[in-house]
C-alpha cells in the first residue's frame, strides 16, 4: 500500500485532551513545551506535526475547552426563558470550575491573566472567546425582550455583561479555592437581581 503514511502512534484526541488541562491549570505563558510533551506524551516534533506550534495547540485546545467543558454555555442559551438562560449558565459555571479531576476555575479566564508579552496570543485570543460569550448572551437577551419575557426596557448586553462578569469572578474564586456549595450560593444570589 503506498501512498499511506505511518501511524501517528498516539491518540490525538487524548493528547489534545492532556494539553487542554495543562494550559486550564498553569495558563499559556506558565504551560512550557516540555509540561506540555510530557502531559501528552509525545516528542516535540510529534506535537508540531500533529498540532502546530504552541499558540495553535493553545487554539485547539480552546476549542476543545469550549466543545467539553465549557459547552454549558451553549446549552444555557437553549433554555426557554432568560432567567433559566442565566440561571443555567452561572450553574454551569459552578459545576465546570470545581469539577472533580480538573483544574479549579476556567481556562478561558486563567489561561492568559498574568500573560507577558510571549503571552499576548493567547490573551487576545481569549478576549475573544470571551467576547464571543458575551455576545451569544446578548443574542439571546434581546430576543427575550423581543417575546416579552424580559422588560422591554432590559438593556440586553448590560443584562449579559452582569452574567459573564457573576461567571467570571464564580471562575477566578473557585481557582482561590472557594466550594461548589459556596459558589452556587454566590449564584444563587446573583439571580435575585434579576429583572421582575
Amino acid at each position: 500500500m503506498s501512498g499511506t503514511g505511518r501511524p501517528r502512534g498516539f491518540d490525538a484526541d487524548e493528547a489534545l485532551h492532556a494539553a487542554m488541562l495543562v494550559f486550564w491549570r498553569q495558563g499559556y505563558e506558565g504551560a512550557s513545551l516540555a509540561d506540555l510533551t510530557a502531559a501528552m506524551g509525545i516528542t516535540k516534533t510529534s506535537m508540531y506535526a500533529a498540532f502546530g506550534n504552541k499558540e495553535e495547540l493553545f487554539r485547539k485546545a480552546l476549542a476543545r475547552y469550549d466543545v467539553g467543558p465549557a459547552s454549558y454555555g451553549y446549552r444555557a442559551v437553549e433554555q426557554p426563558t432568560a432567567r433559566e438562560v442565566a440561571e443555567a449558565f452561572l450553574t454551569g459555571a459552578v459545576r465546570t470550575t470545581t469539577q472533580p479531576n480538573c483544574p479549579a476555575g476556567c481556562l478561558g479566564v486563567q489561561g492568559s491573566l498574568a500573560a507577558g508579552e510571549s503571552g499576548e496570543p493567547a490573551r487576545e485570543i481569549l478576549v475573544a472567546w470571551r467576547n464571543n460569550g458575551g455576545r451569544m448572551l446578548e443574542e439571546r437577551f434581546r430576543r427575550a425582550v423581543e417575546e416579552g419575557d424580559l422588560p422591554e426596557e432590559t438593556d440586553a448586553g448590560r443584562l449579559a455583561l452582569y452574567v459573564m462578569t457573576v461567571a467570571f469572578g464564580i471562575a477566578v474564586q473557585a481557582a482561590s479555592g472557594v466550594s461548589r456549595a459556596d459558589l452556587q450560593e454566590v449564584a444563587d444570589t446573583a439571580l435575585l437581581a434579576w429583572p421582575a
